[in-house]
């Protein structure tokens, strides 16, 4: 039996959450980025992604009622007629041509008062493609790369090594020395 359930609780009861969501995402509508605490950030993402299907959804609608309710679906979550009105208006169509993952979440520095973990979630731009995967094949073979050359330079620091000489130190015991050290 899982009682906790709930997957973001923030340690808050659920009108209290329900109305932070929705100030973090009128102010994500607004300004495109904002900077909060990580589990904020990370409970943000979905909600906000919501809301940009929920856009989505009524750009592509023909239907004029149809467009109508789910602008007022938006509104009711986020409580901001200006935040939803920029989002379904204007900012829809930086998400047309993508299916999903609209929000990206940077992790910054802890806080310094209290040290609290601290990221960035800002909306993604149409044309960002994401990070560049990096090629494994070629990964693997800068590797095998560096351990050669890593054998030919210890095979010439080999080369290099004079062997040890004997001698006594100056307290009369047996001491170990090179060429150099004489």
């Amino acid at each position: 039996m899982r009682h906790g359930k709930h997957r973001y609780l923030l340690g808050r009861k659920k009108e209290h959450r329900k109305a932070l969501m929705a100030n973090l995402a009128r102010a994500l509508f607004t300004h495109g980025k904002i900077t909060t605490t990580l589990a904020k950030a990370k409970a943000l993402r979905p909600f906000a992604e919501k809301m940009i299907t929920l856009a989505k959804r009524a750009n592509v609608a023909s239907d004029q009622a149809v467009k109508l309710h789910f602008r007022r679906l938006a509104i009711s979550s986020v409580r901001d007629v200006k935040a939803v009105g920029k989002l379904f208006d204007n900012g829809v169509t930086e998400f047309l041509n993508r299916s999903g993952g609209y929000t990206r979440i940077y992790k910054l520095l802890p806080r310094r008062g209290d040290d609290a973990k601290m990221a960035i979630i800002e909306q993604i731009k149409a044309d960002d493609r994401g990070y560049k995967k990096q090629n494994l094949r070629r990964r693997r073979r800068s590797s095998a790369k560096r351990s050669e050359k890593k054998e030919e330079s210890d095979a010439s620091m080999e080369n290099d090594v004079t062997e040890p000489v004997e001698g006594k130190d100056v307290g009369g015991n047996m001491a170990i020395t090179s060429p150099v050290d004489s």
